[in-house]
Order: C-alpha cells, then structure tokens, then sequence
C-alpha cells in the first residue's frame, strides 16, 4: 500500500522573513507581534501574508495595508517576495530529501512525500511525523503534517482535519468541501445547496452531481478516496540504487565525513555487486542541521564498483563541503549505472585490466581538471576542417570509413586568422605576417582544394586553397586562400 505525507505551511513567508531577520533587531522584535508582509496591487497596498499572531488579531491576506493599521496599530510590516519564498521552498524540498526520494512542492505553502516502504527507517510513520514537526519547529516553520493512503487525502487531513496518522478513509466525510481542493465558486455552489460536508457529497448518485456540478468534483472525490490515480512529479527522480547514514550526533571534522563516506561506498558497492552493475555518476547529499543540503556529483568514464577508487575521486572534492553546525544525514546515489560482469585478472600471463587502469587515471584526471576536461577527438565525414572532428568521451567508440588524402595538422586554431602574405615573382607566397612577425618559407605544398557539403551549406560556389607551408627555422604551418584572402588555419608537429 502506497502512503503519503503531506506538509503544510500555513505561514511561510512570514516564517522565511522571521529566519531571515532571527538576529536583527526588528526580527526579534516582530516574533512576537502581529506581523504582515505587503505588495502593491490594485486598490493601493495590500496584505500578503500574516503570521500567526497577526491572524488571531483578525488579519488576512487581501486587506489593504490601512485597513490592517486601523485593527491593529502596531503591526509590524514588510515588503513580500514570492520569488524568494519559491526558491527557500524549494531548498526545503531538497531538504526532505533526507526523509523519502519522492519528494515535491505542492503549492506555494506545501510538500508532498512519497513514503512507501520508508517510514520503517525511521519508526514508523508517528515517529517520522513527529522527527520531520520537530525539525521544522526548528528551523522556525509553523508546519501541520499528515499521513494518508492517498496525496489528496493527506493533503485534506493536514489543512483540515486533525494531522497526523489517517488509516482508512471514514474520517475524511467529517471534513468541509474546501477540503476537496475545489475553487472557491464551485464550494460555494456546493454549500448553498446545503452539501457542506464531504460525507453529504459521498451519499449522493454520481450521474446526477455530475451534470449538475461537473465532472471535475467527481474526479476529486475519486483522487481523495484512491479510485484514480494523482501524480506526483518528484523534485528529482530518485535513484534506485541508494546508501544512507543517518548520524547519531552531527559530524563536523573531515575525518568524520571521510569515515561516513567509506561506509557509504562499500554498501552502495555491494548492492551494484549484487545486482551485476557499475556505478557512471554518484552524487552525495549532506544534510547539515540547519537545513542546508550540500550535494556533490563525481563521474567515471566507465562504469566502476570499486569503493577505493570512488573514494579518491571524492577525496579533493570533499573540501567544498561546509560543515556548519554539523551534518546529521549523509546520502550517497547513484543516479547513472551500466552492466558490470566480472573481469578474469587470476591467470599468471595477465598484464591486468589495461582499460580499467586507464579509466582510472581518467578519472583522477576529469576530478582536478573538472568534468569534459578529457576527451578525445572523433573524426567526423566531412571535407571541411571545421567539422571533420567532434570531442568525445575517452572511451567513446567510433568507425572512420574514410581518411583525408594529405597530412592535417596536430592543432586547428578555433577560427581561421588573417594573414598578410608576400609573394615571390612567380606569384607564390614566399612569407607571411602573423601576429606581428614575419615568417620566411622555405617550402610550399599544394594547393589542396576543399569545399564544403553542399546539402548543409546550400548551393553557395566557395571553396578554399589549402598549403602545407614550412618556414626556415622549421616550423609548419596550414595555410588556405579564399578568393583573395590568406588565412592560417592549424598548426603542424
């Protein structure tokens, strides 16, 4: 059986602005007195958000700001951001992250959690409900969280039932039909027909409350009571091969971290074992205890299940890692994996795994250098210079059906330059002006013509006259004329 959690913030804004100013002055000021966060809209200034105390005074979104002042005089006030709510929203579903791989915004005010066959991991559900209040308190978040066999049904229970654990659906007919998540018209229709409560509407024949309120209510309902599936679209897809440690005190020493790692490796290593796959991208999350996750994401060029080599990849990067106050939950995925057979390395005559001992120092190499930073160039059907080669991985593999007929040069420029060329009195270039200096020939090749494909540059009539040029201290050089211009284009070994 699928289950779900649903997180509601009833007052973010006004919590994320508190956290933000927890030690200014004005925030602890405003903690505890009515506060309001404001925007322009049309009528003059309005509420946009109230906390807790300013809702008990009897504020709401929506009032203007004058209205605001004349019920409660000292209400302390702010301009909004919704940008910056959205964006802390979505760093507080990264978090949860550390509670279930499903996780995703619901709204501007909620989460929702795929906990299916997780809540065991942390004592069942009660007590996972009660670690995520506590964390949330925590952070300064005024949360209500719930726990249902459905999304809709999670997400009707926190706003509008009691919290907490729900088994089963019979507690639900008790709630009002705002709870379904319908408009605001549509709930109003409802209750002047005297249908205010979920139970009213469950007793009626579907064919009738359809044509007369749509079809959209019964789909609702459906969604609430698990007759029809609610999709939920994840942050990020989790990864299906997982290792976690959950920390019984925060580390905060690179030792620790490093201790927490290697454990992490050798279990992550031992499912893909298992399994008969190599790991291509592993990424670990840290979460810190004041909310802030910290990911960091090593490849391999090929796939790979040796937790030694893993760990020296992580090794330099683990100095990007901020501690902070410490970090309680470390997550190691991996998000990319191939099959992985076993490789025969026992017989006396074997040199040893050559392409893996390459992989390896690839690998070392792209985590100093940086992702990309290794490649190799695969050559590519083309007559044109520019395009007869592509970057590709170390490893990639490719299948050249032809070869150019004369040498080209160990280097192209990234753009042909410009050069000012002497001729001798036969007509040929006997120097050439580049960068300033002037370079004598003692030997020319050519002309080579080339011309590029004419299905991917149309039926344009150009083409290029392309020397093979030496200057007198030996150096060689890739020259080309187009009409009546010279250019240099590569450079020779």
């Amino acid at each position: 059986m699928r289950r779900f959690i649903s997180v509601w913030l009833p007052h973010w804004p006004t919590d994320r602005w508190l956290r933000q100013q927890s030690n200014a002055s004005s925030g602890a000021a405003a903690r505890e007195r009515p506060l309001a966060l404001t925007m322009t809209a049309s009528g003059g200034v309005r509420l946009a958000a109230v906390n807790a105390v300013a809702a008990d005074s009897g504020l709401a979104p929506g009032m203007t700001l004058a209205d605001a002042r004349a019920l409660v005089p000292d209400l302390v006030t702010a301009p909004s951001d919704p940008a910056g709510d959205a964006a802390a929203l979505e760093r507080l579903c990264a978090w949860c992250g550390r509670f279930s791989p499903w996780v995703a915004t619901d709204g501007a005010d909620g989460l929702i959690l795929d906990i299916s066959g997780v809540a065991h991991l942390f004592g069942g559900e009660a007590k996972m409900l009660g670690l995520m209040r506590q964390k949330l308190q925590q952070f300064g978040c005024n949360a209500r969280l719930a726990a249902a066999d459905t999304p809709a049904a999670a997400w009707a229970w926190a706003r509008y039932g009691r919290g907490g654990v729900l088994q089963g659906f019979g507690a639900l007919h008790d709630l009002p039909v705002e709870a379904l998540r319908l408009s605001c018209e549509l709930s109003d229709d409802l209750k002047r027909l005297g249908l205010r409560l979920i139970g009213d509407l469950v007793k009626l024949p579907r064919g009738p409350l359809a044509r007369r309120m749509g079809h959209g209510l019964l789909e609702r309902l459906d969604a609430l009571f698990g007759r029809r599936e609610e999709p939920i679209s994840p942050r990020l897809p989790p990864a299906p091969w997982r290792a976690r440690a959950d920390l019984p005190e925060p580390v905060c020493t690179r030792e620790a971290i490093d201790h927490v790692l290697r454990r992490l490796l050798d279990a992550l290593c031992q499912l893909l074992e298992r399994e008969q796959r190599g790991a291509r991208r592993l990424m670990l999350h840290a979460y810190r205890v004041d909310g802030i996750v910290q990911s960091i994401g090593i490849g391999t060029s090929l796939a790979n299940r040796n937790p030694v080599h893993l760990f020296r990849l992580y090794r330099d990067r683990l100095d990007g890692i901020d501690p902070g106050f410490g970090i309680e939950t470390m997550l190691l995925e991996a998000s990319d994996c191939e099959m992985l057979t076993g490789a025969q390395t026992v017989l006396p005559q074997a040199k040893g795994d050559r392409p893996a001992a390459i992989a390896q120092i690839v690998d070392r190499l792209q985590a100093r250098l940086g992702h990309g930073a290794v490649f190799r160039q695969q050559p590519v059907e083309s007559h044109w210079p520019e395009r007869s080669l592509r970057r590709a991985p170390p490893f990639a593999r490719w299948h050249v059906t032809s070869s150019p007929a004369s040498p080209r040069p160990v280097s192209l420029l990234p753009r042909p330059e410009p050069v000012e060329i002497e001729t001798n009195a036969a007509g040929w270039p006997s120097a050439f002006r580049w960068h300033r200096v002037l370079r004598r020939l003692s030997r020319l090749e050519g002309p080579e013509r080339l011309a590029p494909e004419w299905w991917r540059d149309g039926l344009v009539v150009t083409h290029r006259d392309y020397f093979r040029a030496e200057d007198a201290q030996g150096r060689r050089y890739w020259l080309f004329r187009e009409q009546s211009a010279w250019f240099l284009h590569g450079l020779f070994a």
